[in-house]
C-alpha cells in the first residue's frame, strides 16, 4: 500500500557569492542548505527574537488590548477557554501565564471535553462554564467558527475576546474584538502564527499598553520567558516555519535546552527520553507534543494544561507520567485503527473497487468502533502512505449518528478549500467545518456519508493531477565524503529549528550494505559503505523491515545525525528510503 517515491534533488543554489556575510562557524554545507531554502545570509537563516514582526498590523489588537486592559485595571474575572490539542493547551497555559504576570488577578482557564463538548466553545460549554461568572471570556486557537457558543456567552453578559489562527468562514461571530492574523483585511504579515503565536502576540501588545498607561513600572515582565509554550504549540500545530516563526521556536527552544522551560514541560522532556540539552524541533513534534496532545485525544486536556501550569517538579513529573501512560495507550488504539484501515483498503484494492492508481484521487475510512480523538492520527498515516488527501472519520459518540471526521491533504490541494467548495454545492451535507491547507476537520451526519465521500472525490479529482499525486522525496543532494563527520552532524542538527516549509536537511546517494539486522520486530540497523569513505557508517530504517532482505547495494535518502547513544564522534544515517540501484 506504500506508494514508489521518488527522490527529487532540489536546484542547486550558490550561497558563495555572500561567503563574506556568514558568520565563520557556519560550514559551507549548512550554507548551501539555507541558500536552497531562501536564506541567503546568517540574518536570514538564523532569524532572532530583535526581528520580530511589530504586532501592529493585527486587526482588532487596540479592541482586544482594551479589553484585556479594563479587566485588568478593574479587577475583573477573565476566563481563558484552551483547546483539546497542544497548540490550544500551549496558548491557554501561555495566556494565564502571561495575564496574571502583566497584572491580572482573578485568572481562571477552561476547555472542551472533545467527547462531552465537541470542538471549540459550544453552547453546553458555555451553560457548564455559567457558574464561574467570568467577565471576560478570552478564546485561544478556537472561536473564529463558533458563532453559537460566542452568542450564548453574550447573551450571558460576558465580554468575549476570540484569539485565532483558523481560517474565518464568510461571516464572523459577534465577538467583542477578534485577534486573527487570516483575517480578511488583516495586515500583519505573520500569517503562519498559530494559536499560541497568537495568544503571545496580544500579550505583547498588552504590555505595551500598559507600559503606555504607567501601569507597569519599568519595562514590564520578560514574556519571553514564555516561549517555550509558543515553541511547542508552533511545531505540534506542524506551522510553516517563516521567518517569524523560526524566531520565535529558536528562542524557545534555547529556554528548553537550558533548561528554563516551565516545570511541566521540562517534565515531558524527561518522560520522554530525551536530553533537554540538545533538543530540537522533531524532538517536540515526535516525543513531546504528542504525549501532551494524548490527554485531548483520549481523555480530558485540562490534564495538559495542568502539567504546563505547574511550577513543582515532583508534582510535573507525576502528571508527565500520566500524560506518557495515556500516550502509549493512544499509540496502541491508533496502531489497531491504522491496521483495520490499512485490511479495509487491501480489500478494495484486491476487488478493484479502490485505490488502482490511476482513478482513485482520495480517501475516506470510517469504522463504528473507532475513537474520534485518533483518527486525524490515522489520517495522517494514511496520507502518509498513500500519498492522497485522506478523510478518516469515527461516530461523534456513542449511540449518536453525528460522525466527527479528519481530514489530512498532500501539497497542492488545500483541504479545507475543498470543504467549503462541497459546503457551497451541497448544502446541508457537512454540519460544520473548519481548518486550514492541510489539516481540516468536520462533522456530517452517518446517512451523508457516502455522499460525502462521492463528493470530496469528485472535488479531488478535479484538482489533482498525476504530478501531484507522485510522492517525492526532496533532496539536498550528496554528500562529500569528508562531510561525514560529528561536526557537520551537529552542525545540520544545530542548524535549525527545521519543519514545515523549512525542512530538515535530507540527502542521497548510492551505498553498499556490508550488513544488516532487524531490531525491534519492524526497523532495520544497517552498516554501509561507500566510495571515498574509509570507515563503515552506522544506519537506520525505522518501520523499514517488510519481510524481505534489502538490496546489496541501494540508494539511499537519509539524513545524517550525530549518534548520542555511542557519543564520542559517532555519527548514524537516518534513513528515510531505501530503493534498489
Amino acid at each position: 500500500m506504500t506508494p514508489v517515491r521518488r527522490i527529487r534533488r532540489r536546484a542547486a543554489v550558490d550561497a558563495a557569492h555572500a561567503a563574506s556575510s556568514w558568520p565563520a562557524d557556519i560550514p559551507p554545507l549548512l550554507r548551501r542548505i539555507y541558500a536552497a531554502r531562501g536564506a541567503h545570509d546568517a540574518d536570514a537563516a538564523r532569524p532572532r527574537l530583535a526581528a520580530l514582526l511589530p504586532p501592529d498590523g493585527l486587526l482588532d489588537l487596540d479592541r482586544a488590548t482594551t479589553l484585556l486592559a479594563a479587566a485588568i485595571e478593574g479587577g475583573r474575572r477573565i476566563l481563558v477557554v484552551g483547546d483539546f490539542d497542544a497548540d490550544g493547551a500551549t496558548a491557554c497555559a501561555l495566556a494565564v501565564r502571561g495575564l496574571r504576570m502583566l497584572g491580572a488577578g482573578d485568572v481562571l482557564h477552561a476547555v472542551p471535553n472533545r467527547m462531552v463538548h465537541g470542538y471549540g466553545l459550544s453552547p453546553a460549554l458555555v451553560a457548564e462554564l455559567a457558574p464561574l461568572r467570568p467577565d471576560l471570556l478570552v478564546t485561544v486557537d478556537h472561536g473564529i467558527a463558533c458563532h453559537a457558543g460566542i452568542a450564548a456567552a453574550k447573551a450571558l453578559g460576558w465580554q468575549v475576546l476570540v484569539t485565532d489562527h483558523h481560517l474565518p468562514g464568510e461571516r464572523l461571530p459577534a465577538a467583542d474584538a477578534i485577534v486573527n492574523p487570516n483575517r480578511s483585511g488583516d495586515g500583519f504579515a505573520g500569517k503562519s502564527l498559530v494559536g499560541v503565536g497568537v495568544m503571545f502576540y496580544v500579550l505583547l501588545a498588552l504590555r505595551a499598553r500598559l507600559r503606555a498607561t504607567g501601569r507597569l513600572d519599568g519595562k514590564g515582565p520578560d514574556l519571553a520567558q514564555l516561549l517555550d509554550l509558543v515553541a511547542v504549540g508552533t511545531v505540534a500545530d506542524l506551522a510553516p516555519l517563516d521567518a517569524n516563526n523560526r524566531a520565535l521556536v529558536a528562542a524557545g527552544l534555547r529556554r528548553l535546552r537550558a533548561r528554563q522551560g516551565c516545570a511541566g514541560l521540562m517534565a515531558l522532556v524527561e518522560v520522554a527520553g530525551r536530553r533537554a540539552e540538545s533538543l530540537v524541533a522533531a524532538d517536540i513534534g515526535f516525543a513531546v507534543g504528542p504525549r501532551l496532545n494524548a490527554a485531548g485525544r483520549l481523555e480530558d486536556m485540562a490534564l495538559g494544561i495542568e502539567c504546563l501550569l505547574c511550577d513543582d517538579p515532583g508534582r510535573a513529573r507525576e502528571l508527565a507520567q500520566r500524560l506518557d501512560a495515556i500516550n502509549r495507550e493512544r499509540r496502541d488504539v491508533q496502531q489497531s485503527m491504522l491496521d483495520e484501515a490499512e485490511r479495509a483498503l487491501s480489500a478494495k484494492l484486491l476487488d478493484g473497487s479502490g485505490l488502482d492508481g490511476q482513478g482513485t484521487t482520495s480517501i475516506c475510512a470510517f469504522d463504528p468502533g473507532w475513537h474520534p480523538g485518533v483518527v486525524g492520527l490515522v489520517a495522517s498515516k494514511l496520507k502518509e502512505r498513500l500519498h492522497r488527501p485522506v478523510v478518516a472519520f469515527a461516530p461523534g459518540e456513542p449511540g449518536s449518528s453525528s460522525l466527527r471526521g479528519s481530514a489530512r491533504s498532500i501539497p497542492g490541494f488545500h483541504v479545507r478549500d475543498a470543504l467549503a467548495a462541497i459546503d457551497a454545492l451541497h448544502p446541508g451535507l457537512i454540519e460544520r467545518f473548519g481548518g486550514h491547507a492541510m489539516a481540516a476537520g468536520l462533522t456530517l451526519d452517518a446517512a451523508h456519508l457516502d455522499a460525502f465521500q462521492a463528493a470530496f472525490e469528485v472535488h479531488a479529482g478535479a484538482m489533482l493531477d498525476a504530478a501531484t499525486l507522485q510522492a517525492t522525496l526532496d533532496s539536498d543532494g550528496a554528500l562529500a565524503p569528508h562531510e561525514f563527520d560529528r561536526a557537520h552532524a551537529e552542525a545540520l542538527r544545530d542548524g535549525g529549528p527545521w519543519g514545515q516549509a523549512f525542512p530538515e536537511p535530507l540527502f542521497d546517494g548510492e551505498f553498499e550494505l556490508a550488513d544488516w539486522r532487524v531490531v525491534g520486530e519492524r526497523h532495520l540497523r544497517m552498516t554501509l559503505r561507500a566510495e571515498g569513505l574509509r570507515t563503515p557508517l552506522a544506519a537506520i530504517q525505522f518501520g523499514g523491515w517488510r519481510g524481505d532482505p534489502p538490496p546489496a547495494r541501494a540508494r539511499l535518502a537519509y539524513r545524517l545525525q550525530p549518534d548520542d547513544y555511542r557519543g564520542g564522534a559517532a555519527i548514524q544515517l537516518l534513513v528515510e528510503h531505501l530503493e534498489a540501484c
